[in-house]
């Protein structure tokens, strides 16, 4: 039996992952690496059955934080990108900020927010905003920003004003920059609630793997490890579909 493109594209990542995880398992025993230094697969996922249960309240203290910094990130970058990509002016004046911005590591702000703030939620929230909100402010204020000139001169010709154009016309049109944005941010967004964690919180995947490393615990830390990738995992998923629902005249072409 055959078969078709979208079941082999479907299979193909489970497969992957299957094929990794016995490579994984295989290089660790015919190495016969010490756990303490690198976890085989199955030692992993016998401390996920475990400690299923401290994982599992970890888990969702990372998680519902990281969405929280996610929504303040997708927030604030849709006024910030609404507002720069609105104004050349204002596009040329801010980008280097912006980047500028980025380019400092985000853990450099960590001790800063524990003072603020002290240790907790707050700087993991906080660090997930901050590392979060850059692509997408980018990807929407450039959406706008390239807005075909003879369109906007077609809709001004027929009396629609330059909020007009931003709203019914440029927003839809940045879209696809947008969801593409959002998929790249959910992720960034997982790793600054992780590194804030490992730093400043008593609770949190981020905590949970830093106990187990000074342990010695390496099954655990690479479980952790394991949540965190399948948290991101999934909510990129969830936002793939959302684009392709919601953008899919986007990609009518590639069909």
């Amino acid at each position: 039996m055959q078969l078709s493109d979208k079941s082999r594209q479907r299979i193909a990542p489970w497969a992957a992952v299957v094929i990794l995880v016995l490579i994984w398992e295989a290089t660790v025993r015919l190495l016969d690496v010490p756990e303490f230094i690198f976890p085989s697969a199955w030692a992993t996922a016998q401390a996920l059955v475990t400690y299923a249960g401290p994982i599992g309240m970890h888990s969702w203290q990372t998680f519902w934080t990281t969405m929280v910094g996610f929504g303040i990130g997708v927030a604030v970058g849709l006024l910030l990108g609404f507002i720069i990509g609105s104004s050349k002016f204002l596009y040329h004046a801010c980008y280097p900020l912006l980047v500028g911005f980025n380019a400092i590591p985000k853990v450099a702000f960590v001790p800063i927010l524990v003072v603020w703030f002290g240790i907790g939620s707050v700087p993991a929230i906080l660090t997930a905003f901050l590392i979060c909100f850059f692509p997408i402010v980018v990807n929407v204020a450039t959406g706008l920003a390239t807005l075909e000139p003879e369109m906007e001169d077609v809709l001004r010709v027929l009396g629609a004003k330059r909020l007009d154009v931003l709203l019914k016309v440029g927003m839809p049109r940045s879209l696809p920059y947008f969801f593409a944005s959002l998929k790249v941010a959910i992720t960034l967004a997982f790793v600054g609630t992780v590194v804030s964690e490992t730093v400043a919180s008593n609770q949190g995947i981020g905590y949970l793997m830093m106990s187990a490393g000074s342990q010695m615990r390496m099954g655990l830390v690479f479980a952790g490890l394991i949540v965190i990738s399948a948290m991101a995992m999934v909510m990129y998923e969830l936002f793939a579909v959302l684009e392709k629902r919601m953008t899919g005249w986007a990609h009518r072409g590639q069909r």
